[in-house]
């Protein structure tokens, strides 16, 4: 069959979809309430069901007041079970695949539950619903007639009596539909890698022949193969090495502060970016515009959302709301009840709603991944778009960086101490600071109010990472690739002290 027939032809079966896109814009609140009660309906006869009594509840406020929010650290046990071989614990249909998620710290890795609904109606769901918006904006795309390269993370699946689990995008390409394979690169044998060195040179030498259209994989990871690809093939951008390029979906961290980077290895005016929003747990949301940087909360998926408003996150007031109560412009943390048994569960991600009529949202950090040490009230979102701009205005080119509190002590007063490894460093760190130091106070009110004449903060610090100090940190942590990323900010000191060890250890 000639590729014009199948871009053709997949590109209709595609936009199929957005009619039942159009009804949950339409009705919300109502698909998300209707989606609540089938899950407890669905759920009644499990064990978590019989707990809280899944057959008698009638509302959404008889949810809240049974079911506890939970974290991953309650409801390990069950989890344990099922991976163990016992089911029915908290979802009503066998429950094998798990993704192994550790997120960007050392701690002990997570597994969360997969079940057979979230493959189909969650991630497979939200992988042709992002070509489908990319398409239904985009009628005279190209794309399927050539292929998409896509970049997972370690992709061995592991058994445990008779349950398997492995990175997210292992279970995806073990489950992945023929129609799916045809159309990628490089083939599941190379993406199944799991030495992340090895599988780059492999990724390389297989795709740099390929009529690559479009692209898919965390920004950080996604621009170190790309820079490889380049030098290997002497090329001087992308385009001399796939010319028919016209898109990349991107997700995992915020593309901000590589944006730069990306325009420079693919000069095309109108060349698209298109962002998701997934994790282990689900997949969210979709740019659903081209030069958007919204995303579109997708209601559909298997997944009902609540919000708890981040001033009373944590503290003995926290409360929980659904996504009918939501406002403009604050920050939430996200709770989610999914179709793979995961009940009122904190998943630590933080949005903010930029649009209500539809659903949209930018993420702006972690709840465990922010500084308030000195009620700055620091997120992810803000450090990024700082960090941009001031590579923007310096003409300096970032690889990635994490941010600590200085503790006051004694009369000194407190600080934030950056640790950043540059690919172009900026002539004058003073000028680069100070841009800096300046983007954060006219972004957030709170740091520059802190900041005002020194009155809390002091200026902020900068030590410039040695080469590849990141990558080594990572790699001695069996960390590279995939979803795996740098801790962005933190309320300890932690991670800076161990990357600043490894920079004086490299220095002896």
């Amino acid at each position: 069959m000639p590729l014009t027939i199948i871009n053709a032809f997949a590109s209709w079966v595609l936009k199929q979809r957005i009619h039942q896109i159009e009804l949950f814009l339409k009705y919300p609140n109502e698909v998300q309430e209707e989606l609540l009660m089938n899950l407890i309906q669905s759920a009644k006869y499990t064990s978590i069901g019989k707990q809280h009594g899944f057959d008698s509840i009638l509302s959404y406020t008889t949810f809240c007041n049974r079911v506890p929010i939970s974290c991953y650290e309650e409801i390990q046990p069950l989890i344990e079970r099922t991976r163990n071989g016992e089911q029915n614990l908290f979802w009503p249909t066998t429950v094998k695949w798990f993704a192994k998620s550790s997120g960007t710290t050392n701690a002990k890795s997570k597994f969360i539950p997969v079940s057979n609904e979230a493959l189909e109606n969650c991630h497979y769901k939200g992988s042709k619903d992002l070509l489908c918006m990319y398409l239904n904006n985009n009628e005279d795309s190209e794309m399927f007639l050539g292929k998409s390269l896509r970049l997972g993370g370690s992709s061995q699946i592991y058994e445990n009596n008779n349950s398997y689990f492995g990175d997210l995008s292992a279970i995806l390409i073990e489950n992945m539909p023929i129609w799916a394979e045809f159309s990628s690169t490089p083939s599941s044998r190379i993406s199944l890698m799991s030495h992340w060195e090895t599988k780059i040179a492999a990724i390389i030498n297989e795709t740099k022949n390929e009529n690559v259209t479009s692209f898919a994989g965390v920004p950080s990871w996604m621009l170190v193969l790309m820079n490889k690809m380049l030098e290997e093939t002497g090329r001087g951008n992308l385009l001399e090495l796939w010319p028919n390029l016209e898109v990349y979906f991107h997700g995992g961290v915020s593309f901000e502060p590589y944006r730069e980077q990306y325009q420079n290895i693919l000069p095309k005016k109108d060349f698209k970016y298109y962002e998701i929003y997934n994790a282990s747990e689900g997949f969210f949301a979709i740019q659903d515009l081209n030069y958007s940087n919204e995303l579109l909360l997708m209601l559909d998926y298997g997944i009902f959302y609540e919000f708890i408003p981040m001033d009373v996150f944590g503290t003995e007031n926290q409360y929980a709301i659904r996504l009918a109560d939501v406002e403009l412009e604050k920050n939430y943390a996200i709770v989610i009840t999914t179709n793979s048994g995961l009940w009122r569960y904190l998943i630590g991600d933080t949005v903010r709603f930029t649009s209500l009529s539809p659903f949209r949202i930018r993420v702006t950090g972690r709840t465990k991944h922010h500084i308030n040490v000195f009620g700055e009230e620091l997120m992810i979102e803000n450090t990024d778009k700082a960090l941009a701009e001031a590579c923007k205005a310096t003409q300096s080119e970032m690889i990635d960086y994490t941010v600590a509190p200085v503790f006051m002590k004694d009369k000194e007063k407190g600080a934030h101490e950056w640790m950043i490894e540059f690919k172009k460093a900026p002539q004058d760190l003073s000028l680069f600071q100070k841009i800096l130091d300046e983007s954060l106070q006219n972004i957030n009110s709170d740091y520059e109010a802190k900041r005002h004449n020194n009155m809390t903060l002091n200026p902020l610090v900068i030590n410039v990472a040695r080469k590849n100090l990141f990558y080594d940190w990572l790699k001695e942590r069996d960390k590279l690739g995939g979803q795996h990323k740098i801790p962005r900010l933190s309320n300890n000191r932690d991670y800076l002290e161990q990357l600043k060890s490894m920079q004086v250890k490299a220095a002896v």
